[in-house]
């Protein structure tokens, strides 16, 4: 089904509660939101051969994110959406061979609702077997290995645990007790979950903790998956769990595992761990214990998801791929790639707006 499609079908139903799962079913009636996400980039002007990716916010096949098509401001050489359905990702692609201006605004619309019923409400010891659909994500990547040093961590953090949804509680609480939140990890950091594992140094920002959570799940059996994204809103959580206006730097990846018998259950242990720091409170402050409790099964929509493509090539072909993830603007000069964590190497700036529709 097209991105549109999926725009016309929630346009249809904006007030039902979320679909496609047993739980989302018995869910109360929640109100769905919409952001205007825009991109504007201004790459140099000269000779050489300009390559722009830009992430799309995603339709989610479980209801509770819908994207609208993209709205294009400025021309290129070449330039389109493209729907990479086997790695997981929507972006936008342009090229420049000339020297006409290389400025370009992406708008996209996405419509979105707080995603999750809580954990009480999971099915425990439902047995059967996975889909197919998620065998991949049972599978090893170039970050994120299963064996060696992170099968070892597994087996430890889930020591006890016996169900699926206990093993993943587990690693969860693992995660959370013995990572921490690094404010000089640049960007979202890189997830690359063996070195973290092998140093011992378990810090870093969102990308590194919840790929923790990722590779420790797959090494157990449990199909998990990271979701690139941005924050869009204000937080009904904490100050330091949401942005608006200008969200530049305001990526964030979170995860979610896969369970029989209910689907795909969001988690967020980074922002555990963002909290703790940015909010000056200790793991075992009241309000911290609430969160961790309640990021076991729940995003708070106030992000919208881009995608979940991990270690993999942009299409057309980059100079660089595979690539890690694609959760910033990317560039490429003449096969050189400018560096995505610092917009100043190539401008650019992404804001978001709620807006009504």
């Amino acid at each position: 089904m097209q991105r549109r499609d999926f725009f016309k079908l929630a346009a249809a139903s904006a007030t039902l509660p979320l679909l496609s799962s047993p739980l989302s079913q018995a869910a109360p009636v929640q109100t769905w939101r919409s952001f205007r996400l825009t991109y504007q980039v201004k790459l140099p002007t000269n000779n050489t051969l300009a390559n722009l990716w830009l992430p799309l916010p995603m339709t989610a096949t479980d209801g509770w994110q819908q994207a609208e098509k993209v709205l294009v401001n400025g021309r290129a050489s070449t330039q389109g959406e493209i729907d990479d359905s086997q790695a997981g990702a929507d972006y936008y692609r342009a090229s420049w061979q000339d020297t006409a201006p290389r400025q370009i605004g992406i708008s996209c619309l996405a419509r979105t609702v707080d995603r999750g019923t809580g954990v009480n409400a999971l099915p425990n010891g439902v047995h059967g077997k996975l889909p197919k659909s998620v065998h991949a994500f049972l599978s090893p990547t170039q970050h994120i290995p299963v064996d060696g040093i992170v099968l070892d961590t597994a087996r430890q953090a889930t020591r006890g645990a016996h169900t699926p949804l206990e093993q993943a509680r587990a690693i969860y609480d693992w995660v959370v007790v013995n990572s921490f939140r690094d404010p000089a990890t640049q960007g979202c950091g890189l997830g690359d979950i063996k070195t973290m594992l092998e140093t011992g140094n378990l810090g870093g920002k969102c990308a590194d903790i919840n790929s923790l959570f990722v590779g420790l799940a797959r090494a157990s059996g449990i199909p998990a998956r990271e979701v690139f994204g941005i924050r869009v809103g204000e937080s009904k959580q904490f100050k330091s769990l949401g942005k608006t206006g200008d969200v530049t730097r305001a990526q964030h990846c979170r995860a979610e595992f896969y369970l029989v018998g209910y689907g795909w259950v969001p988690v967020d242990p980074a922002d555990v761990r963002k909290a703790i720091l940015e909010e000056k409170l200790p793991l075992t402050d009241p309000k911290i214990v609430a969160l961790r409790d309640k990021l076991f099964g729940y995003w708070e929509m106030n992000w919208l998801a881009l995608n979940h493509a991990r270690d993999f090539s942009l299409k057309p072909h980059a100079a660089h791929n595979p690539i890690n993830f694609l959760m910033y603007p990317y560039a490429e000069l003449d096969g050189v790639a400018r560096e995505q964590l610092m917009p100043d190497q190539f401008i650019y700036r992404i804001t978001a707006e709620e807006v009504n529709v």
